[in-house]
C-alpha cells in the first residue's frame, strides 16, 4: 500500500558520501571535494524521489487496474450465481412437479388395479351364477324335449291320446285339483286342445281344397323353417290372424301380450277363490276377478297371465284368454315344426295350421268353448 511504501521509503538511509567534518592534514583540495559530494548527494536524492514518484504512480495504476478487474470478475461471479439460482429453483420445482405426478400415478395405478379386482370378482360371480342357471335351464329343457317327444309320437293335435291328456276327458272323469295351474305359452297346446277340441268335427265329414297360394308358401316355409315374421308364410298369418287376434281394447298391454307370447314368456293361470291378487301395478292396468285388464268390461275373470318374471297379474276374461290361447297354441306347432318334432307329411301339417287359424279367427269373432 501507500502507506507502507512511504514508510518504507523515509527509513532508508539516503545514498551518497559522506562529508568529512574533520579535514585530514596536507590537504588542499578540501573545499572543492566537499562541494562536490553536496552536489552528487542533491543529484542522488533527486533521482531517488523521481523513482519514488514513479513507484507510486505506478503502484496508484496497478491498484486501480486490480481493482477494475476484481470489480469485474465479482460481477461476473455473481451473474453465474444468480444463473445457478434460477436452475436450482427450476430443477427444485421440476423435481416437485414429478414427485406429484409419480404419487398421482401410483395412487391411480392402485385404484385401477383395485378397481380391476372387483370387476373381475363380479364378473365371476356373475358367470358362475349364469353357469349354474343355464345348467338348471339345460335340465329342464332336456326334460321337456323328451316329454314333447313322447308327446309327439303318440299323439298329434289332429288326433290327441285322451290318456296323456287328461283335461280332454270328460267333467265326469276328469281329476279335481285344487290350486293354481301354471302353463307357459308352449304348454298352450295342451290347454286349448282340451278347450277347443272337446267336440271335435270328424275330418272326413268336412270338404276341404287345398289353396295353391298358401300351400305354396307353407311349403316354401317348411323348407327352412323360420320365426322370422318377414317371409310370406308368417306375414300373411300375422296380417289375417295373429294381429286380429291379439288386437285389444288396450292398445299398451295389447303389445306387450303380443310380444311375451312370440317370445314364449307368457304365462296363464287359473284364479283360486282363495287366492289374493300379488301385483304391482293399480287395480286399474291389471283389472281384477271382475273386470278385464284387455277389454276394459266387467267380466268374470277366471284366469290372469303374467308377462316374463315382472311378477305383475293381469286378469282376462274368458273371450280374451280363448284368443291369447288360440294365437299360443299356433306358434306352439311352428315351432315343434321347426325344431323336427312333428313327423307328418306335408300336407298334414298344413291342415293342422289350417285348423289353428281357423280357431284364431273364431275366437276373434268371439266363440270360444264354455269352458273357459
Amino acid at each position: 500500500s501507500k502507506g507502507s511504501f512511504e514508510e518504507d521509503s523515509q527509513k532508508q538511509p539516503a545514498v551518497g558520501h559522506w562529508k568529512t567534518l574533520m579535514p585530514s592534514k596536507g590537504s588542499k583540495e578540501e573545499p572543492e571535494t566537499g562541494c562536490q559530494d553536496a552536489g552528487g548527494v542533491d543529484e542522488t536524492q533527486s533521482t531517488e524521489q523521481l523513482n519514488v514518484s514513479r513507484l507510486r504512480s505506478s503502484s496508484v495504476e496497478i491498484r486501480e487496474k486490480g481493482s477494475e478487474f476484481l470489480k469485474e470478475e465479482l460481477h461476473k461471479a455473481q451473474k453465474e450465481l444468480k444463473l445457478k439460482d434460477k436452475e436450482c429453483e427450476r430443477l427444485s420445482k421440476v423435481r416437485e412437479q414429478l414427485e406429484q405426478e409419480l404419487e398421482e400415478l401410483t395412487a391411480s395405478l392402485f385404484e385401477e388395479a383395485h378397481k380391476m379386482v372387483r370387476e373381475a370378482n363380479t364378473k365371476q360371480a356373475a358367470s358362475e351364477k349364469q353357469l349354474r342357471e343355464a345348467r338348471g335351464k339345460i335340465d329342464m329343457l332336456q326334460a321337456e324335449v323328451t316329454a314333447l317327444k313322447t308327446l309327439v309320437i303318440t299323439s298329434t293335435p289332429s288326433s290327441p291320446n285322451r290318456e296323456l291328456h287328461p283335461q280332454l276327458q270328460s267333467p265326469s272323469k276328469a281329476v279335481f285339483r285344487k290350486g293354481h295351474g301354471r302353463n307357459k305359452s308352449t304348454s298352450c297346446t295342451m290347454i286349448s286342445a282340451a278347450n277347443q277340441n272337446v267336440t271335435p268335427e270328424p275330418v272326413s265329414h268336412e270338404c276341404r281344397e287345398v289353396d295353391s297360394i298358401l300351400f305354396a308358401e307353407f311349403q316354401a316355409w317348411k323348407e327352412s323353417p323360420t320365426l322370422d315374421k318377414s317371409c310370406s308364410f308368417l306375414d300373411r298369418i300375422y296380417r289375417e290372424d295373429v294381429g286380429p287376434c291379439l288386437d285389444f281394447t288396450k292398445q299398451e298391454l295389447s303389445e306387450l301380450v303380443r310380444v311375451a307370447v312370440e317370445q314364449n314368456t307368457l304365462t296363464i293361470e287359473p284364479v283360486a277363490s282363495q287366492a289374493l291378487p300379488a301385483v304391482k301395478v293399480s287395480a286399474e292396468e291389471c283389472g281384477g276377478p271382475k273386470k278385464c285388464a284387455l277389454s276394459g268390461l266387467p267380466k268374470i275373470c277366471k284366469h290372469r297371465i303374467m308377462l316374463g318374471d315382472s311378477g305383475n297379474y293381469y286378469y282376462i276374461s274368458p273371450s280374451c284368454r280363448a284368443r291369447i290361447t288360440a294365437v299360443c297354441n299356433f306358434f306352439t306347432y311352428i315351432r315343434y315344426i321347426q325344431q323336427g318334432l312333428v313327423r307328418q307329411d306335408v300336407e298334414l301339417m298344413y291342415w293342422e295350421v289350417m285348423r289353428l287359424r281357423r280357431e284364431m279367427s273364431l275366437a276373434k269373432l268371439g266363440f270360444y268353448p264354455s269352458e273357459m
